[in-house]
C-alpha cells in the first residue's frame, strides 16, 4: 500500500468517526426534546398553604420551584435552580432573601441578583390567582 493511499484511508476513517459522533449527539439531543402537548400541566395550591411572608417548595414540570407570598405584594413563583451552577436556592425568612448554599449567591424577593457569582436573575414561573387557589404553570 502506498503512502498516499494509506493517508487517504486514515483521513476517511477519522472523518467518518467525527461525522457519526456529531450525528449521534444531534439525534440524542433531538430525541430528548419534550413533545409539545395541547395544554401544559398546571399545579394548583391553596392560597392558605402559603401565609404572608412564607414560602413553599414545590415541584413544577419536574423541576424544583418555590412559591413566595410577599407581604403587600402578593404571590410569586421562581425556579429554585441557581443561575450560576444549578444548585438549589433556599428562602431565608429572617433575612428576606434567597440564598444559594454552594457559592454564596444572594437574590432579593424579586429574584434579582444582590451579590455573588450568579450571572442573571432567578427564573420566574408564571402563576395566576383563581379565587382561593394559586394556579402555577
Amino acid at each position: 500500500m502506498k503512502r498516499r493511499r494509506f493517508l487517504k484511508t486514515i483521513l476517511a476513517f477519522l472523518g467518518s468517526i467525527t461525522f457519526f459522533s456529531f450525528a449521534y449527539s444531534l439525534l440524542k439531543f433531538l430525541a430528548a426534546l419534550p413533545a409539545k402537548t395541547a395544554e401544559a400541566k398546571k399545579l394548583v395550591i391553596r392560597k392558605s398553604d402559603v401565609p404572608s411572608g412564607e414560602a413553599r417548595n414545590i415541584i413544577c414540570r419536574n423541576a424544583p420551584a418555590i412559591v413566595l407570598n410577599r407581604p403587600e405584594k402578593g404571590f410569586v413563583a421562581f425556579s429554585r435552580v441557581c443561575t450560576h451552577l444549578g444548585c438549589l436556592v433556599d428562602y431565608n425568612k429572617r433575612k428576606q432573601l434567597f440564598l444559594c448554599p454552594c457559592h454564596a449567591g444572594v437574590f432579593d424577593l424579586e429574584g434579582n441578583v444582590v451579590s455573588g457569582p450568579p450571572p442573571k436573575s432567578m427564573a420566574v414561573i408564571p402563576l395566576r390567582i383563581e379565587g382561593e387557589n394559586i394556579v402555577i404553570g
